[in-house]
């Protein structure tokens, strides 16, 4: 490593006003590595997400200071970087500087394919990229911002030499969406998100049965959890799992809600025959014009948005000496991940409809699936919504999200025989379960709430708009 260079010292970054330390959990960078701008160095835990803490400069990787479960406290130094003072420091673009042999072992090793820097997210999100088409050059197939600019300039070649004929659409024929679009995941993926509790519809003279698929909590194709062994119990079947700060984050939020908050529970039962006729009548469209799923989340949150302004006290929390009613209602989302429950939320719900309620979904959840998650993400949440109804449950008592004062619950949409007029008739029928805070709240303010919620979700006809 040439002296010429400038060794430059790298602080823990505070991520979030009320944080003071963090901890490291896996650094992405070696001693002698070389780093792009935004390119991140080293994985971060703390008591709410887990975050990665991007390089501020080109440079070469020096001594790295705190160890990999070292907790840090916020302004202490984790590691150098040397950066470039002369000409005599030679950074070259990776292609240039990267031996054969790192080369052939990135195009083997995929471990970080998956995992996106804030910057690579960024520029994919405004260029409408799918990163699965994007070859990565970083360590462990990790793909970096300038695989990204090479990806965007090899499209624009490609589209300049496209003939006329080519580009024109071909009719009757189902459109395949370009690399530049907005959809960033295939059809399967869309197929397995959030839909646990929609009407597929099968080619027509199809005959197969309804197939609930994963929803909102789960991947395509759920992971197994990490589990690392610490030592072997007395037993020859016990092991020890280290607990991590996010799953005592919630141990302790949720041995704190159910010790000092009086939980009382009430469900009522939704007819939501319209809704469902409404999205298969506006999903393949909308899936079309926006590149992301419209789910039945979304017209739950407009229901529940809606009845919260009815019922402000909903909104609100427990401050011993008074009740705090919030203004704003930032809805948050139970979403349940293979290893942890995780409660990002959508700030200012009341001020979005159904479809900007459907985009703000999506965004957590990819953002949740991929574990790029940030603080403020997390923070604010004023009222809870989980959609249960995705894992076939027809029937839950939720914990209250501390200190909110409710959480509701919106359970699976099954097809009952139903009275109506004297008349038996099959309905899609739902389940919604509430949880109240007893200090706050009492039965007659929460079943009106509830009413209210049910009136809004039956309420939804084939002329509801959108936007």
């Amino acid at each position: 490593m040439s002296e010429n260079g400038k060794m430059m010292d790298v602080a823990m970054p505070q991520l979030a006003e009320s944080l003071v330390s963090a901890t490291i959990g896996k650094w992405l960078k070696k001693p002698g590595d070389r780093i792009e701008q935004y390119e991140p160095i080293c994985e971060v835990m703390t008591d709410k997400v887990n975050a990665e803490i991007p390089s501020t400069m080109d440079g070469i990787m020096g001594e790295i200071l705190a160890e990999e479960g070292q907790t840090v406290s916020v302004g202490e130094m984790i590691c150098r970087i040397l950066t470039a003072e002369s000409d005599t420091v030679e950074i070259t673009s990776p292609a240039q500087s990267r031996p054969a042999s790192r080369q052939s072992a990135a195009e083997v090793d995929h471990s970080m394919r998956a995992r996106y820097s804030p910057a690579v997210q960024s520029l994919a999100a405004e260029h409408h990229i799918d990163l699965n088409q994007v070859k990565g050059t970083g360590m462990g197939g990790r793909i970096t911002r300038k695989d990204v600019l090479l990806f965007i300039e090899q499209g624009k070649n490609e589209r300049t030499a496209r003939s006329k004929p080519e580009e024109a659409p071909v009719q009757h024929q189902t459109p395949v969406q370009a690399p530049d679009h907005h959809s960033t995941v295939s059809p399967s993926q869309f197929t397995g998100m959030f839909q646990s509790q929609g009407e597929s519809s099968p080619p027509l003279g199809t005959a197969i049965p309804n197939v609930r698929h994963s929803g909102l909590h789960l991947t395509e194709s759920p992971k197994i959890p990490t589990i690392e062994v610490e030592g072997v119990g007395h037993g020859r079947n016990d092991y020890f799992i280290d607990v991590t700060p996010i799953r005592n984050t919630i141990a302790r939020n949720m041995r704190q809600s159910v010790s000092e908050i009086p939980h009382a529970w009430t469900m009522i039962e939704v007819d939501v025959t319209n809704l469902v006729l409404l999205r298969n009548k506006l999903k393949d469209e909308f899936k079309r014009n926006e590149g992301v799923n419209l789910t039945y989340l979304a017209f739950l949150l407009k229901a529940v948005v809606n009845a919260i302004k009815d019922y402000p006290i909903m909104n609100s929390f427990w401050a011993v000496d008074k009740i705090v009613v919030k203004r704003d209602i930032n809805l948050s989302l139970a979403v349940g991940t293979e290893d942890s429950v995780m409660t990002p939320v959508i700030k200012r719900a009341d001020q979005k409809n159904i479809a900007g309620l459907a985009r703000e979904i999506d965004e957590l959840a990819r953002k949740t699936r991929e574990g790029k998650l940030t603080l403020d993400d997390m923070q604010g949440g004023t009222f809870t919504v989980n959609n249960t109804g995705s894992f076939g449950s027809i029937l839950s008592y939720p914990i209250i999200n501390y200190p909110q004062a409710a959480i509701l619950t919106f359970e699976s949409i099954v097809k009952k025989p139903v009275v109506i007029n004297d008349m038996i008739a099959v309905r899609s029928m739902a389940n919604i379960c509430l949880s109240l805070d007893h200090r706050i709240l009492d039965g007659v303010i929460c079943g009106r709430f509830l009413q209210r919620v049910k009136d809004n979700l039956e309420g939804f006809t084939m002329d509801t708009k959108l936007y």
